[in-house]
């Protein structure tokens, strides 16, 4: 069986938009990532869309909407992935697995959401639909509060790890300030984000505003295919694996200062792959807070248990570390539209592989490693890509 490409993508601008809904933020990358891949609209057998929504629309089974801009998809298959805030991987794995049933040639992934129009208090509320909800449905500061008291159970275990989180914000927000998509494309510093200040209050202690990604509209597409076709295209980013492991939904049900669900989803694609981690060139880490980041150093194996902080004090995931991660500057920096996410994250990976990510580029990069996931650490997708030749 050959393996899924990449071939083709396109991203939009991440934060505050004036698109209406979710429909045009569709419309902006679906056309564009067939134009990238260059080939025909016809030639996409099947859609598969990334929408977390949950109240964030009132429009919603939007695996059609896509038709609305091409109506050449009519009548295609197409479907709708939700996996909280794993909704974009998802659907990029439903994509794969379409492909290695032989069903078709070219799969169009696309993931968005439309976020900024809800109001705040709104937004905590449908987030924590991502959590569980006859347990930590009435902690405050919504789903910031859950990553809070993760955070607050790692500091009692291991110390306070504020300069560290503090350290991987700065780190993400100067990465972003080179992401033409990012949402905030502003330096702020160490000592702004490890400082309490009338602009960067507690949200959920000890996590500030800095600690937190940002609410967001915007939206990803690739285009997906065989290898056998990819090596005739113009270009093509491989997975060398592909690994979706899913966790207990309760905290309560495990030590949420080990992301277990993540680890064994690192251990899994790095023994599909063939690799190790110091195989790779960089990850792209779903730093939906900075805690999560820094339980994520952990899960992927760069250091041991209690000693995330070490990979970003000493260095070691800034863009000339040893292995850096989140060169896009993250979600912190780029912003978190949730359906897009896991989208965005592949294709901005598959832009560096592929040498097209402009300001954003690596001098090296060979393979990289994604780490998608929805919930706290519930569904871990772990990609190894590379390109095709």
């Amino acid at each position: 069986m050959t393996e899924a490409c990449i071939v083709g993508w396109a991203h939009s601008q991440f934060g505050k938009l004036e698109d209406p809904d979710v429909e045009s933020l569709i419309g902006k990358v679906a056309g564009a990532a067939i134009a990238d891949a260059g080939i025909d609209p016809t030639e996409i057998d099947a859609v598969f869309v990334s929408l977390f929504n949950n109240g964030f629309s009132n429009q919603d089974f939007p695996s059609s909407l896509v038709m609305q801009l091409l109506p050449e998809l009519r009548f295609k298959p197409a479907t709708r992935y939700e996996n909280a805030c794993a909704s974009g991987s998802a659907a990029v794995y439903g994509a794969r697995d379409y492909l290695a049933a032989g069903r078709g040639r070219f799969a169009l992934v696309v993931g968005a959401e439309k976020m900024t129009a809800t109001p705040g208090a709104r937004v905590g509320d449908i987030l924590l639909n991502a959590a569980y909800r006859k347990e930590e449905g009435d902690i405050p500061a919504g789903f910031a509060g859950v990553f809070g008291q993760i955070a607050s159970q790692y500091f009692q275990r291991y110390g306070d790890q504020s300069d560290a989180l503090a350290a991987i914000a700065a780190k993400n927000h100067k990465n972003g300030v080179d992401n033409p998509y990012a949402q905030m494309r502003k330096d702020l510093g160490f000592d702004f984000c490890r400082n309490v200040s009338e602009k960067n209050p507690y949200v959920a202690a000890p996590l500030k505003r800095t600690d937190c990604s940002l609410v967001s509209d915007g939206a990803a597409a690739m285009i997906l295919t065989n290898e056998d076709t990819a090596r005739s295209m113009n270009k093509a980013i491989r997975f060398r694996a592909a690994v979706h492991v899913n966790d207990f939904l309760p905290i309560s049900k495990r030590d949420i200062t080990a992301f277990e669900g993540a680890a064994k989803a690192w251990h899994m694609a790095l023994e599909q792959a063939g690799m190790k981690l110091e195989d790779l060139s960089f990850v792209e880490s779903h730093d939906c807070f900075t805690i999560a980041e820094l339980l994520e150093y952990e899960a992927m194996g760069l250091t041991p248990a209690g000693q995330g902080a070490r990979a970003v004090l000493e260095g070691w995931t800034a863009k000339d570390g040893k292995l850096p991660v989140n060169p896009s500057g993250g979600l912190k920096s780029k912003g978190h539209p949730i359906g897009a996410t896991g989208v965005s994250m592949h294709a901005i990976t598959a832009m560096q592989l592929a040498g097209e990510a402009g300001a954003m580029q690596l001098p090296k990069a060979e393979r990289a490693g994604v780490f998608n996931m929805g919930g706290a650490a519930v569904a871990n997708y772990v990609s190894i890509l590379e390109p095709l030749r």
